[in-house]
């Protein structure tokens, strides 16, 4: 018993630590230019599927996010990988599905969270790209 209690207090702490931790950088208002992708086929060791090379060109992509409702990124020229949220991805993102591997700029707030920084925002911008009018048969 002392030692579920010892092992409870200890994950109590060291969570309060990430907590305090995630508190100090929470909040941080960036401005990221990048493409926009679908983080269920995204592959961040090989960089494949993070544009119109997404499995079966921007259909695959648009579904993915739209009617599979996958979680959708932003990647950076860098290299740096923000997951969406807010506005952008709100009913099974509606809003962002039209821009899949199109390069926009978006403004939100970050935070990080499990290993990956959350940008939340509710705007974008077209940087180059153009906005998909999806086929009939995947609206």
């Amino acid at each position: 018993m002392r030692a579920l209690l010892a092992a409870v207090g200890t994950v109590a702490l060291v969570g309060a630590g990430l907590a305090q931790t995630g508190k100090q950088t929470s909040g941080k208002v960036v401005t990221a230019t990048g493409t926009v992708v679908d983080l269920y086929c995204y592959d961040p060791v090989t960089k494949a599927n993070r544009g119109i090379d997404h499995r079966e060109g921007k259909n695959c992509a648009y579904a993915c996010a739209r009617w599979e409702g996958q979680p959708v990124g932003l990647l950076t020229d860098d290299g740096h990988l923000y997951q969406l949220a807010g506005g952008l991805v709100a009913d099974s993102n509606i809003k962002i599905a039209p821009y899949m591997a199109d390069v926009v700029t978006i403004t939100g707030s970050v935070a990080p969270n499990a290993g990956i920084d959350i940008l939340t925002s509710n705007d974008l911008t077209l940087v180059s790209g153009k906005i998909y009018n999806p086929p009939s048969n995947l609206k």
